[in-house]
């Protein structure tokens, strides 16, 4: 294959900046669509004086690597030769480069799984997850640099005995912290992110549509950052419920939409609202009606955020501009790993009621296989990595 200067250059600096250490570990591998496998497998990766390496405790599994495993892409992410699976994670810091100075051996961390070129001009804005050529564990790069890297061929995620990560996306986790809800920093990350960009301002109150991790854990974080109420919309009632014992009492109120009513969740929420609608509309399922409809929920000068990816829809663009709508849109997160953590740790949010399943690391192809099809009251497994 022909490289780009840049292409070749980026090769060449991954050659200079650290020794490259190919060796067998047992991971989790995505070999093909609906293939999955507990095998050894050649992993690529330089350590820098920038880097640690950490011995992997606990990981979450997350729903695009259940779509990953079904459909072999997501958008223009593409499946293209054998994944390890896996992006959130916690573990221990095992080995440490020469120019970390704040972490050590034996430290119980976290890792932001996306790593982006920081010489790149989205970076230094600041909006370093939209970087084109950002890596992210467990998926398939399609950017021509990520492509011609031997260390990210592959895209690989972290569903193996250990990873090397740049310190700069490692955070140290409190003592009281498990690993089990260091992993859930992640879909956290989401969240947070998510209400950021809505702006939630005191005593607004949101809908969030869509009660899956990603949906209860934005619903904690709307609640965190001072919506006085929030209503979460999903057709499955049992997940409603698990979402409603999450916080205190009456903070999270479950809608059960009926899919078979297309205006069954707008009655709800002008019922409950005066027929105002909410502040805030934060949208995590994905689904085209729900995306298409959201609009529909927002009081005059409300906000829309859009964190599922549907395929493409329609919308009254006109019906939102004559009430002054904002919208947003989420891709994944960038600077929330230490303010999710800082919530965790004070105890502003709990997400250990989120953590329904336990898998033991051998067992990994049995955890996806139950999380393609999982019962109602399941909401997030996590794999022991360690187990």
């Amino acid at each position: 294959m022909l490289l780009t200067k840049h292409a070749a250059a980026v090769v060449a600096r991954s050659m200079q900046i650290g020794a490259a250490r190919t060796a067998m570990t047992k991971a989790c591998v995505l070999e093909k669509v609906h293939e999955l496998k507990m095998r050894e497998v050649d992993i690529n990766e330089p350590f820098t004086e920038r880097d640690v390496r950490i011995d992997i405790k606990s990981v979450g599994i997350c729903g695009s690597d259940v779509h990953y495993y079904q459909h072999g892409f997501i958008g223009p992410f593409v499946l293209n030769a054998p994944m390890v699976l896996g992006h959130e994670a916690s573990g221990v810091v095992s080995e440490v480069g020469s120019a970390v100075t704040h972490l050590k051996v034996g430290d119980r961390v976290c890792m932001e799984p996306g790593i982006p070129n920081p010489h790149s001009k989205y970076s230094r804005l600041g909006m370093y997850n939209v970087d084109p050529e950002v890596r992210f564990w467990a998926t398939p790069p399609y950017h021509e640099n990520l492509l011609a890297d031997p260390a990210w061929a592959n895209g690989h995620g972290c569903l193996r005995l250990s990873v090397v990560h740049p310190a700069d996306f490692t955070f140290k986790i409190p003592d009281h912290l498990s690993f089990d809800e260091a992993a859930l920093v992640e879909p956290l990350a989401v969240g947070m992110h998510s209400c950021t960009k809505a702006q939630i301002k005191p005593g607004d109150l949101t809908c969030v549509i869509g009660a899956g991790p990603i949906g209860m854990l934005t619903c904690l974080t709307a609640l965190a950052a001072g919506s006085a109420q929030v209503f979460l919309a999903d057709p499955v009632a049992e997940k409603l419920q698990v979402a409603e014992g999450l916080t205190d009492a009456g903070k999270i109120v479950g809608l059960t939409v009926d899919p078979s009513d297309p205006e069954s969740l707008k009655k709800q929420i002008l019922e409950r609202t005066g027929g105002e609608g909410v502040e805030v509309v934060i949208e995590c399922s994905g689904n085209a009606h729900a995306c298409a409809g959201a609009a529909e929920l927002a009081a005059p000068g409300g906000t829309l955020v859009y964190v599922g990816c549907p395929t493409p829809i329609t919308m009254d663009i006109g019906h939102m501009q004559v009430r002054e709508l904002r919208t947003e849109s989420v891709f994944r997160y960038a600077h929330m790993y230490p303010k999710a953590i800082s919530l965790l740790n004070t105890g502003s949010i709990d997400v250990k009621k989120i953590i329904t399943d336990h898998w033991t690391f051998d067992q990994s192809v049995e955890a996806f296989d139950f999380m393609c099809s999982p019962p109602n009251t399941t909401v997030k497994s996590i794999i022991h990595v360690d187990q």
